[in-house]
């Protein structure tokens, strides 16, 4: 089955600095450290977010491996450092283990990890807009009056 073009993705409060992150059939649970306020009851946002970049370049090297019938079992390991002004993540580094891989494939890899969606979702970044509504679902019948969307 292919990967979905579009999607949506809903994210429920759940108490504190707790959210239930809802994928199709799956859930998530986002939250804060315990020392920050939190009830570390999952990964920070931030931890998601990094950890989505190295699930998305291992499915990307595994797919590789698969196709050239190489041996299977990818690892990917990756160290990020948040930034303060402004608050962000600063730096991504993806060490990735393919303990079958040829050193002759190894630039081809490469390339085609750093070609994988989500790292070229950082490079060449997406519209990201924002609505703030009142009602979290209109109710049957009534149309919502969303305000207009933030750039």
């Amino acid at each position: 089955m292919s990967e979905p073009r579009d999607g949506v993705i809903r994210v429920a409060w759940h108490g504190a600095d707790r959210f239930d992150v809802r994928i199709r059939r799956h859930v998530v649970r986002a939250d804060q450290p315990a020392d920050v306020g939190g009830s570390d009851t999952g990964p920070t946002p931030a931890e998601l977010f990094v950890g989505s970049v190295a699930a998305g370049v291992a499915c990307c090297a595994e797919r590789y491996l698969r196709q050239r019938q190489l041996p299977a079992g990818v690892g990917v390991t990756v160290r990020y450092g948040l930034g303060v002004c402004p608050g962000r993540i600063d730096h991504i580094e993806l060490s990735v283990e393919a303990p079958g891989l040829p050193a002759g494939l190894r630039a081809s890899l490469l390339s085609v990890l750093e070609h994988c969606a989500v790292c070229t979702t950082l490079r060449v970044p997406p519209r990201v807009t924002f609505e703030v509504r009142q009602e979290a679902c209109p109710r049957a019948g009534q149309a919502s009056r969303p305000t207009p969307p933030r750039t």
